[in-house]
């Protein structure tokens, strides 16, 4: 169903796949849609390998505006000078934590008055859908705090980033990459009756994500098999492309694109965009939709998938398999049971999710309805909810029957909130398994806390497989199984709610409109610059083959405290590492100590054995992680380490840039070592990194330093920093993003 071609093609008139074309590699290159549009936004206006890029418009939702807003406060800022959404659709259960997330949402309002912002209140839509509906358009290019910042369906290129990207983005800087490679996504055939967009997506992840086949790469859907696709089945695919790690996405547009800017009132936004005549892609994937079969992705990775029917045969081997995973990664303190699930040789859930910005679309919720329309989910265990993903495509469910025949199948219909995507709604029983149509199922997504002996597990299905399977009385069924036809109307976009309720100034910037600030919102600490050489004390030693964003700070009921960095950073590594913090606060202490001009006797004896003084030399703690930041962009996964004290990181390779972008705005040095480097290193243990600022500063991308045991033995290991640009070496320099501002004012 799915081919990969490691090897470049051209793409000849837009039918014809070529190993060779009339035009040199780099030459073809630029007749992607890809350059064309990443041309036509940087503003160094060349051809070069570097690029720098401005967007048209920007999102963010209620976990990171406030301290985006905050950042770029201390920095300078006086107004937006580009579209900026700010939506509420993850803080939006204002029951968690008292009054502090509707403050948040208040700043945000009072936030969008000042600086001449765009505020979409708590459920109205999820950040995605909104950017859809009211910012998209062909050729442009959207920067979000999000990582399923994807929008390429529609013609437009979104990326997702940390914070620190935003900011650079609201004092009219730029986003810096090097020119990407280009992945064609070629798709021909039709999907059959019950196969959706999550089907076709788990399977794309599945097949390139753990060879890193299109990491930091493009990827670029043509062919025709985008003609079978409705415009909520490509929305589908594109926003789950995060999951494969590429860096952005963008689709060939047509007339089913023309027809979803007119219907939205926006028929201004179309353009049409296809490849040149000549065009050359650095690989490919080949994806025949009518051999696509429903698809379930297990605990706990998108790629861990297999279809239905596989499960369904072998249930025993694949449910022992995560069994023996889960308890590899959190050991005795949790006793999962997923063979209790196997009831007549077939495996049943517990729970039933269609949410988000993937799952919540009028296309999944209409033949959900259908397959579910006359029947029951039941009274016994098994539980559904479904989370339209915006005012307008609820507004729709209820006008066309799609609300009522679900709500009379049983399932509970819930406003627009992404909380079941990352743990704050919808949280399983213990041992509870759960399907769901959201993004994603890492460990702790969906609010469990092993540490505290309670797990439950998330397994990714299609909208219309989690319905055909709440209809079989919660037995996991492919909806490629049952007989059902969709009558319901097609989606008639209505915004007049939009109109009433969401506020737009942008434009419309009043200074003199002050901050409205709750006892939560916090200013950022002072984060001091880098000395002339660096000690780091590891604080953490993780070999797991990856580590998410969701580990290095846990989502759900965290997220309540995204406004306050010293209350949040307590959570930093909490549900893989509890001691981190204690350790890091302990580093952090001996730091202060050392500047004051005391030193402990294990700081006194590192030193020495470093041959070099406390003045000149930075204390700070370390992790080391084999491949960390797979998942969210969410800055909060680096901030939370710097608050702590933390000063460097030291991994194999970054699992994404954005989380690697997030480390260097923050003033963590974002090291590497060599694939053939053992690191035998414990907690406790020691690196001296001699004259790291001129190093930084000069230039290099490596250097060599020294690992320092706890019984005084020194290693030499070489650390490599590479592909930095000018400024990120001046930001790490001078301690993080907010400190280069500064010290340019």
């Amino acid at each position: 169903m799915i081919t990969l071609n490691p090897n470049g093609v051209y793409l000849l008139d837009g039918k014809t796949i070529a190993s060779e074309g009339p035009l040199g590699k780099d030459e073809a290159r630029e007749n992607t849609i890809t350059y064309q549009i990443l041309r036509k936004h940087d503003v160094n206006g060349s051809k070069g390998k570097n690029l720098n890029i401005r967007f048209d418009a920007m999102v963010s939702h209620d976990i990171t505006y406030v301290g985006i807003i905050q950042t770029a406060r201390a920095s300078g800022l006086e107004k937006f000078p580009l579209p900026y959404a700010m939506t509420n659709c993850h803080n939006s259960l204002c029951a968690v934590g008292g009054t502090i997330n509707e403050d948040d949402h208040v700043f945000g309002l009072s936030a969008a008055k000042k600086y001449g912002g765009i505020y979409v209140p708590a459920n109205q839509a999820v950040i995605h859908q909104y950017a859809r509906e009211a910012l998209t358009a062909c050729g442009n290019m959207i920067l979000g705090s999000d990582s399923h910042t994807r929008y390429g369906s529609l013609g437009n290129m979104g990326v997702g980033e940390g914070g620190g990207e935003l900011v650079k983005q609201l004092l009219e800087n730029t986003w810096d990459i090097n020119a990407p490679e280009v992945v064609l996504v070629w798709l021909e055939g039709k999907p059959r009756r019950g196969i959706g967009p999550h089907d076709v997506a788990i399977s794309l992840v599945k097949a390139v994500f753990e060879s890193g086949f299109v990491k930091n790469k493009v990827l670029e859907f043509a062919g025709p098999g985008v003609d079978n696709l409705p415009i909520d089945f490509r929305n589908g695919i594109d926003v789950m492309t995060t999951e494969t790690t590429c860096l952005s996405s963008i689709w060939i547009t047509d007339e089913e694109v023309k027809k979803y800017f007119e219907m939205h009132n926006r028929p201004e936004a179309y353009k049409k965009l296809e490849p040149g005549k000549v065009t050359y892609y650095d690989a490919m994937i080949t994806i025949d939709l009518s051999k696509q079969e429903s698809m379930i992705a297990l605990p706990y990775h998108p790629s861990n998938a297999v279809s239905i029917h596989e499960l369904q045969e072998n249930p025993e081997k694949v449910l022992k398999a995560i069994e023996e995973d889960t308890r590899k990664r959190f050991g005795e303190k949790v006793h999962p049971d997923l063979m209790s699930k196997i009831r007549g040789g077939k495996v049943y859930a517990d729970q039933g999710i269609i949410a988000g910005c993937s799952g919540g679309t009028y296309d999944n919720l209409s033949e959900a309805a259908t397959i579910l329309k006359g029947k029951s989910i039941g009274n016994d265990y098994f539980t559904m909810s479904a989370y339209p993903q915006s005012t307008p495509v609820y507004l729709a469910t209820t006008r066309n029957h799609i609300a009522e025949e679900l709500l009379e199948a049983g399932v509970v219909i819930k406003p627009a909130f992404c909380g079941p995507c990352f743990g704050a709604g919808d949280v399983p029983s213990n041992n509870g398994l759960s399907i769901r149509h959201t993004t994603r199922n890492f460990p702790n997504r969906e609010g469990s806390k092993p540490g505290q002996g309670q797990i439950s597990m998330v397994a990714l299905m299609d909208a219309r497989s989690i319905a055909a399977t709440a209809a079989n009385g919660g037995c996991i069924t492919a909806a490629t199984d049952i007989e059902y036809e969709d009558t319901h109307k097609p989606y008639q976009f209505d915004g007049r709610i939009y109109e009433k309720r969401i506020y737009n100034g942008f434009g419309k910037a009043m200074p003199e409109e002050p901050l409205r600030y709750g006892p939560n919102i916090k200013d950022w600490p002072v984060m001091p610059a880098m000395q002339e050489n660096m000690l780091l004390e590891l604080a953490a030693v993780i070999h797991d083959p990856v580590t998410t964003t969701d580990e290095l700070i846990p989502s759900g009921e965290t997220s309540s405290y995204r406004s306050n960095p010293l209350k949040l950073s307590e959570f930093a590594l909490s549900r893989r590492v509890p001691e981190y913090v204690g350790r890091s606060k302990r580093i952090q202490e001996d730091d202060r100590s050392r500047r004051a001009g005391q030193l402990t006797e294990d700081l006194k004896k590192a030193l020495a054995v470093a041959g070099t003084s406390a003045e000149s030399t930075s204390f700070g703690s370390c992790v080391f992680a084999n491949k960390p930041g797979d998942g969210s962009a969410r800055e909060q996964a680096a901030s939370c380490q710097k608050v702590l004290g933390g000063d460097a990181n030291i991994c194999y390779e970054y699992a994404t840039k954005r989380y690697r972008s997030n480390c260097i705005n923050w003033g963590i040095v974002p090291f590497t070592i060599g694939k053939e480097t053992p690191f035998e290193y414990e907690v406790g243990d020691y690196v001296f990194v001699p004259g790291i600022r001129e190093a930084i500063l000069g230039g290099k991308e490596e250097i060599e330093a020294r690992v320092i045991t706890r019984d005084g033995r020194s290693t030499p290991i070489r650390l490599y920093f590479q592909n930095l640009t000018a400024d990120e070496r001046q930001i790490l320099a001078d301690g993080c993003l907010m400190n280069y501002y500064k010290n340019r004012k």
